[in-house]
């Protein structure tokens, strides 16, 4: 929703609040989203910038986001030195393009200048890397103003934020662009930073009756006026394009073959109306709800969202992108992102690490094969001890080729070969058990990833957290949980109720599984997972123990099992369900890791907490 009329509006709003405002405080949120806190107009006020492909954004949140002090990436340690402390001098968007340019001003002192330094100004080698770009002497030969440009593109995948010197050279960016992935336009340090080539279509500003006709030339009846609005005009976003439609035809789904000179004058005229806001600045923003959840905001008046939703006029672009969700509330699964990301690259971490130990420990296994050749060779050596001179690099025996070291003597070589064979044989005696260990870390480290991704909460993130660090992992971030710090115990997962009021226990961790399985579960109970794919263990209690199972039960509770596993977004999930007695916890492996037996599978599409407590039809 982030189009070049809400860019424009959120150019507008930052100019009248934060230009000419000290940036007091800046660092990363996350490693694609830059926070600052700038002092202007005697106030603080919060300004985000993210380049997250999924919520690109650019506003001033009515909070200021905490910062992660324990991501130090070069572009957070450039924009430390030349943006903190800086004076914000210009806030410019380009004509219909999807990005801002915010120029800061930042007087450097030298290296052996008497600046005062704060608490936090901990020197770093990184930061001495770049020149002074733009700095300019002054008559006493100190160092001036250095002038730096944060850009900040939103284009959905393409989005990105570039921090570009006053020579028009890239310092640094959030995302790097390789020529091999785009011959167009790299974006990479010291590179010059090209802006994105503009569209070759008609400027909608400039639109008439008769460019309007023209404009249609060639398209099908059966067309969309909005998608052709898109395609064929410069900026034009979904939304706009709508709009336009809808003041023009009184229908969002018109066809180009509803149109005639009329329209056609409608919609130029209309066209111009939407985007005359960009020399007036007269913004209206608003968020539209449906049923009191809000499903769109915009910086105008959009009579086509009005006609489904319900109209909130706001107070600024900034605040209506916040109602609308552009920056999460405090409960939803991404608030704390910034911490479940650096577990799962943890985890990721060691991951990779256990598939190169078990890649190496196959490649040892595979050489095993040739460990009766070192016994051979080591035999044949002795038996033709009076065939080798001193010095010999190789001996020919029996048609079998085997190398000397000319620097010991025959029996020595024998020796080696007698050597190699008995390591090489123990080796692999314990190479299954070897191999078997770092395949069951493997899936715990899976296992643990999948309830990382799907931990919705503080809390749940907190206990995989204290789970990773009991399990010997490394803990990364103290942004979240400090090590040391006291952890709420795990406590006893809640039950399910179905709509035949029989409990279902749903395990959200490595530990939560244990406790649903083995303290919950009693023998009789049914016990479910996904079928090879990490995942909960799923527990479903009958409340009449020793009753036939109840077949609509078994099949919400498989529903949840699929839901809470790797196969979430399958639209049929293959699930295994047994008789808890028949569950074993695998020793010495990981949390929720258990063997099971006398199985069988069904086949069911996965179904959150809500559907299930609701009874409604899963198939």
């Amino acid at each position: 929703m982030f189009d070049v009329l809400t860019i424009a509006a959120v150019a507008d709003e930052l100019s009248a609040t934060v230009l000419d405002g000290r940036i007091q405080k800046i660092g990363l949120i996350d490693p694609l989203t830059i926070g600052m806190e700038v002092y202007a107009g005697g106030r603080r006020r919060p300004l985000v910038a993210s380049a997250d492909s999924r919520r690109a954004r650019l506003l001033l949140p009515s909070a200021m986001p905490s910062l992660d002090p324990s991501l130090i990436t070069p572009v957070g340690l450039l924009l430390r030195k030349y943006a903190r402390g800086g004076v914000i001098v210009g806030i410019e968007q380009p004509p219909l393009e999807r990005l801002v340019r915010i120029s800061i001003a930042k007087r450097l002192e030298g290296h052996n200048g008497a600046r005062p330094r704060s608490a936090d100004d901990v020197d770093h080698p990184l930061e001495d890397e770049e020149e002074d770009a733009g700095a300019e002497m002054n008559e006493e030969g100190e160092l001036g103003a250095t002038y730096v440009h944060l850009v900040v593109e939103i284009m959905g995948r393409h989005s990105n934020l570039i921090l570009v010197d006053d020579h028009g050279l890239i310092m640094e960016s959030v995302k790097h662009v390789s020529p091999q992935m785009s011959r167009v336009r790299p974006i990479r340090p010291r590179a010059p930073y090209i802006p994105p080539p503009p569209m070759e279509k008609p400027d909608p500003r400039r639109l008439t009756a008769s460019s309007t006709g023209e404009l249609f030339e060639g398209s099908q009846p059966g067309a969309s006026v909005a998608k052709a609005l898109v395609s064929k005009l410069r900026g034009m976003s979904p939304a706009m394009a709508r709009e336009i439609t809808f003041g023009a035809v009184g229908d969002t789904e018109a066809s180009v073959g509803d149109l005639g000179e009329e329209e056609f004058a409608a919609i130029a005229r209309e066209t111009r109306g939407l985007l005359e806001p960009l020399i007036t600045g007269s913004w209206a923003p608003s968020v539209y709800r449906k049923d009191g959840e809000p499903i769109a905001f915009a910086p105008l008046r959009m009579r086509h969202l009005e006609a489904v939703a319900e109209e909130e006029p706001v107070s600024s672009i900034s605040r209506a992108a916040e109602l609308a969700g552009a920056i999460d509330d405090e409960d939803s699964p991404v608030t704390h992102a910034q911490r479940r990301s650096r577990l799962l690259a943890s985890v990721q971490k060691a991951m990779d690490r256990n598939e190169a130990r078990l890649a190496s420990l196959e490649a040892e296994e595979a050489k095993a094969v040739d460990v009766e050749l070192f016994r051979t060779s080591g035999e044949l050596i002795y038996a033709y001890l009076w065939k080798i001179e001193p010095g010999q690099e190789s001996l020919d025996a029996d048609g079998i080729e085997i190398a000397l070291d000319p620097a010991l003597s025959a029996k020595e070589n024998a020796q080696a070969y007698f050597d190699r064979y008995r390591k090489a044989q123990s080796g692999a005696e314990r190479l299954p058990a070897l191999e078997e260990r770092a395949r069951q870390e493997g899936e715990y480290l899976s296992q643990l990833a999948t309830h990382l991704e799907q931990a919705a909460t503080f809390r749940e993130i907190e206990q995989l957290a204290a789970e990773w660090e009991a399990h010997g992992g490394e803990f990364v971030s103290e942004a979240g949980r400090k090590k040391g710090k006291k952890v709420t115990p795990a406590s006893r997962p809640k039950p399910v109720i179905e709509i035949a009021g029989n409990p279902i226990f749903v395990g959200r961790s490595g530990r939560d599984n244990d406790t649903v399985t083995f303290d919950v579960g009693g023998p009789d109970d049914t016990w479910l997972h996904a079928r090879g794919v990490p995942g909960s263990h799923v527990i479903g209690r009958w409340r009449q123990p020793g009753a036939e199972e109840n077949e609509a039960a078994i099949e919400a509770a498989a529903s949840l099992a699929a839901h809470y596993s790797a196969a979430r977004g399958s639209a049929s999930v293959e699930v295994d369900v047994t008789k808890r007695r028949f569950v074993r916890k695998i020793k010495g492996a990981g949390p929720g890791m258990v063997t099971y037996r006398n199985e069988r599978t069904i086949s069911v599409p996965p179904a959150g907490e809500e559907a299930i407590k609701s009874g409604l039809p899963l198939r």
